[in-house]
């Protein structure tokens, strides 16, 4: 993905649609963290010690892809789970519709001409990685949507067959 990413007005349309999305209760048991691009290579820095801390001295290829993680698009929006147990509301209802926050957003973003990547990486499930992100005690991310103008075609990679996964109900 290159420049440009989305606008403020795009940005505020493309989070307005994806903040659209199935919620039971109206929780809204998610919530979404901006990142600029210029902010990427401090991110990076950081995810890089981090890495180093917790596996040892990593080689040139690794320590370059964490030190550009989040320079490799425009934009990056952090989709947060905020998911708790709640009364009437099961937790896994609430993270379903954080997953469905993080697709819709990935649409949205394509409907606005832009193209994306859904992304969950180490550094979502690393409490000092995610801390460091933004990520509140009892919260995680449901993953990291890059944002861009982009720089290629899409491809297709392999999906599986329909009739591989799908089946009638019958009772039997």
């Amino acid at each position: 993905m290159s420049e440009p990413g989305p606008n403020e007005t795009e940005l505020r349309d493309i989070l307005t649609a994806a903040a659209r999305v199935p919620d039971h209760g109206k929780l809204a048991p998610w919530r979404f963290i901006i990142y600029r691009k210029q902010q990427g290579e401090t991110i990076g820095r950081k995810l890089l010690e981090i890495a180093e801390r917790e596996n040892g001295a990593l080689d040139d290829a690794r320590r370059e892809q964490e030190l550009t993680r989040f320079t490799r698009a425009p934009l990056v929006v952090g989709v947060v789970s905020t998911a708790a147990v709640h009364a009437k509301i099961p937790v896994w209802e609430q993270e379903l519709s954080a997953g469905a926050a993080c697709m819709s957003l990935v649409n949205a973003a394509s409907a606005s001409g832009y193209a994306s990547q859904w992304l969950s990486e180490w550094y979502c499930f690393n409490e000092a990685a995610a801390r460091y992100l933004g990520c509140g005690e009892a919260e995680r991310f449901a993953g990291f949507i890059h944002i861009g103008t982009p720089s290629q075609a899409p491809f297709e990679r392999p999906r599986p067959d329909l009739a591989d996964i799908c089946t009638d109900w019958s009772e039997s």
